[in-house]
């Protein structure tokens, strides 16, 4: 049995991307680059591979001598599988004790080449979508601090950018804030975290529990959100994290532009009015205090003169601070937040330090 619940990852990374050249399927890496740029010592690219993340180019000679700890596979390509062609490269890694981290469907350890590596030098084969076995079941109790959750319409309307965008503005505020992951790519720029999406569903809401544990009382855990109450694929691990989570606050993610749920051409998109009411209602079963501190909205898809105006009127329908976190940032929710709860606020309704140091 394992001694833990929460996937752990050792940084510096060397980011593998072989010779996948697409921003598609090279979102793993390039986000971890955009979100945790410190974490990155170099990129392995095949020579000819034009897609580059902005950081040096190394090999794993060369990432041994910059004292990397672990190759991550920064590539998701059609299928999750891992080419042929790349196993010497993480062969060789693994043989120089650097973990290989992936985030792919097939476990590393059905590589014989690399798993023997691996045990002849004491590396780490991570597969993150594979959570530990020793969850527990929720237990719905209180726990000390705050909790702000990412709730979404739908699958894939930029549920881990705003969670990511919000962490980032509470931290240019000074306050007590941690990013919470719950998916693959989420916990390989966090370095921790559980995967959601793998995990029993009789246990989803005891590792949402695990995931944000008691903390100071000034503390946000902002919680990378998973699936969506309204997909009929998705809404049970989107539940269990609603309940386990006990959020205090949710941040409702929609998507200007999609008109049907995502591989369900069938069901019409709900309106964000809609996916408040329900995470709301549903969420209150954990912490009947719940609230909705914001909408995020992906505008990509809209024309540009049109998103400022689809915003504001948003805005005005729900009361609510609604901003697109990638161009926008989350200083309009982080306000709206501070006002709500009194967080990092003073008599005069200006904004002071609280702790800077964000709990593991």
């Amino acid at each position: 049995m394992k001694k833990f619940t929460s996937i752990y990852l050792q940084a510096p990374y060397l980011i593998f991307i072989g010779d996948v050249d697409s921003t598609t399927y090279g979102k793993t890496g390039l986000g971890i680059v955009q979100w945790r740029p410190e974490l990155v010592a170099g990129q392995l690219r095949f020579q000819g591979n034009n897609l580059d993340l902005g950081v040096p180019d190394m090999t794993i000679q060369q990432a041994v001598e910059a004292g990397v700890k672990s190759v991550v596979i920064g590539v998701a390509p059609v299928g999750g599988v891992i080419d042929k062609h790349w196993i010497g490269i993480l062969e060789e890694a693994a043989a120089a004790g650097m973990d290989v981290i992936s985030g792919l469907h097939r476990p590393l350890e059905e590589y014989a080449a690399v798993a023997e590596a691996a045990k002849a030098s004491g590396a780490r084969l991570i597969n993150v979508r594979v959570p530990a076995d020793n969850l527990p079941i929720g237990n719905g109790i209180k726990r000390s601090g705050r909790r702000v959750l990412m709730v979404g319409t739908d699958c894939a309307v930029g549920k881990k950018y705003t969670a990511l965008a919000l962490t980032k503005s509470l931290h240019e505020r000074n306050l007590n804030a941690t990013f919470r992951a719950t998916g693959q790519t989420g916990i390989m720029i966090a370095g921790n975290g559980i995967p959601i999406d793998a995990v029993i569903s009789d246990f989803v809401a005891g590792a949402a529990e695990e995931v944000s544990p008691e903390n100071d009382a000034d503390h946000w855990d902002v919680i990378e959100g998973q699936g969506s109450l309204f997909h009929p694929a998705y809404a049970g691990v989107s539940l269990g994290l609603l309940h386990g989570s006990q959020a205090d606050a949710i941040v409702v993610c929609h998507d200007a532009s999609r008109q049907t749920i995502s591989s369900c051409p069938h069901i019409a998109i709900p309106t964000a009015d809609e996916c408040m009411a329900l995470n709301l209602r549903c969420g209150s079963l954990t912490n009947p205090d719940i609230i909705c501190v914001g909408i995020s909205i992906n505008t990509s898809g809209l024309p540009e003169e049109e998103r400022a105006s689809y915003k504001q009127q948003l805005s005005e329908t729900t009361g609510l601070p609604c901003v697109d976190s990638v161009l926008d940032g989350c200083e309009a929710i982080v306000e709206y937040m501070q006002s709500h709860f009194c967080i990092g606020v003073d008599k005069n309704n200006a904004s002071v330090k609280t702790k800077e140091q964000n709990h593991a």
